[in-house]
């Protein structure tokens, strides 16, 4: 957990063309990225690596352990890119602090390197996708449908009143997959989606777990879904049947509840939307509420923020540590850091964490896939199923290269 002793601790900043792409300079393989609407962060290299231990207290000792390292490299322009695993008690959480992070925003462009800095060049596309096989992960459709029932059964015979449960799926290239190729379609097709890549882990996520830039806090929540339709009738019924339905209403109000009871102890400001609207993304659209605040506290950070609202209900459940033991008992897998928090912060408290869905493990020819539902009373498992196969579409299509 210490930090690694630099032969140079010399940071330096500079500006670059702000015309262009962010995308051009992510490297093929092992990026750093933090991207929205052609806005965000990248990273090339490594000047640290932390591995996380696990246990409750796994943001808190992340943040000491790059306060450690900004001290001693004497700068706080320098950004780390975080992943945390979804449940306390598994390991594998990663911060990396990049050797060069390049910065795209409000039309202005810089660099910032720790040390000498790697050569900033643009890279090619690397052709055409590698073929891709699909083949069930830790448990059949059907056996996830199972648990689905169980869950339904616990919800009506125990103090649970909402439980997300995810599934699997593995991916085999004929090839390695070029991650930046992975990253630069799913910004294609999720422009208003945080596109991110740490430590292996891919993904366009929707929500925004907590966002901080001085002493302004926002939060995206997300719970509820629905697929599209390319028919602009079959799309507009679709978005008017989430907004009416009774269940995903059930599922969206037991997040907002938490969503506030968590973030309003932090601000002394805070304003949540009166009413749940819809995010159409490009394969499926969610009830969305906003939040956004000011800081009681100026010193809170924004992964301090991050990790005092996660888990979610939106990704975990109601009660959380009732439905928390009901994953680990059911879901017939080890999520790793898929629905945990994924984004990027700097030395000042400032940050981006979003929660890591629409993801996938990549690891040479080898991807892991990850989607989940929220599962209340009448929830029905057979819809549940369907519902996490329009979340898998955005990672298949990002893999094959399909649209």
């Amino acid at each position: 957990m210490n930090a690694p002793t630099l032969r140079t601790s010399a940071v330096r900043s500079w500006t670059l063309d702000p015309a262009a792409d962010l995308l051009d300079y992510v490297p093929p393989s092992a990026p750093l990225a933090w991207i929205r609407n052609g806005e965000g962060v990248i990273g090339l290299g490594e000047a640290a690596r932390f591995t996380i231990p696990a246990g409750p207290d796994r943001f808190a000792r992340a943040e000491e352990v790059f306060a450690e390292f900004a001290n001693q490299v004497g700068s706080s322009d320098i950004v780390a890119f975080g992943s945390f695993t979804f449940d306390p008690r598994t390991a594998g959480s990663t911060l990396i602090v990049p050797q060069l992070s390049i910065t795209r925003r409000d039309g202005q462009m810089w660099a910032t390197s720790i040390g000498e800095p790697p050569p900033i060049e643009k890279y090619r596309a690397q052709g055409l996708p590698t073929p891709i096989n699909f083949t069930s992960g830790s448990s059949t459709p059907e056996q996830w449908t199972d648990s689905v029932a169980h869950a339904v059964r616990a919800i009506h015979t125990t103090e649970l009143e909402k439980v997300v449960l995810a599934r699997d799926v593995v991916a085999r290239a004929e090839q390695p997959i070029v991650t930046s190729e992975v990253l630069r379609r799913l910004t294609d097709r999720f422009p208003d989606c945080f596109t991110f890549a740490c430590d292996g882990l891919i993904g366009a996520t929707p929500e925004l777990l907590a966002a901080r830039h001085g002493i302004r806090v926002e939060s995206l929540l997300l719970a509820g879904s629905s697929r599209r339709s390319a028919d602009p009738t079959i799309d507009e019924a679709l978005g008017t049947a989430l907004l009416e339905s009774t269940k995903d209403a059930i599922e969206h109000k037991l997040s907002v509840e938490s969503l506030h009871q968590t973030l309003a102890p932090l601000c002394k400001e805070l304003e949540l939307d009166a009413e749940p609207w819809l995010l159409r993304l490009a394969n499926v659209q969610h009830l969305a509420t906003r939040a956004v605040g000011t800081l009681a506290d100026e010193s809170t950070s924004a992964l301090a923020i991050a990790g005092a609202l996660h888990p979610t209900a939106a990704v975990c459940g109601t009660p959380t540590m009732a439905a928390l033991d009901l994953i680990r008992e059911s879901e017939g897998m080890d999520r790793g850091r898929y629905c945990g928090p994924v984004g990027w912060m700097n030395a000042e408290g400032n940050g981006e964490w979003g929660i890591a869905l629409r993801c996938a493990h990549i690891d040479n020819d080898r991807a892991r896939l990850f989607a989940g539902c929220g599962i209340v009373a009448d929830s029905d498992p057979a819809a549940e199923l369907a519902e996490t196969e329009v979340k898998f579409d955005a990672m298949r299509a990002a893999l094959s290269g399909e649209h």
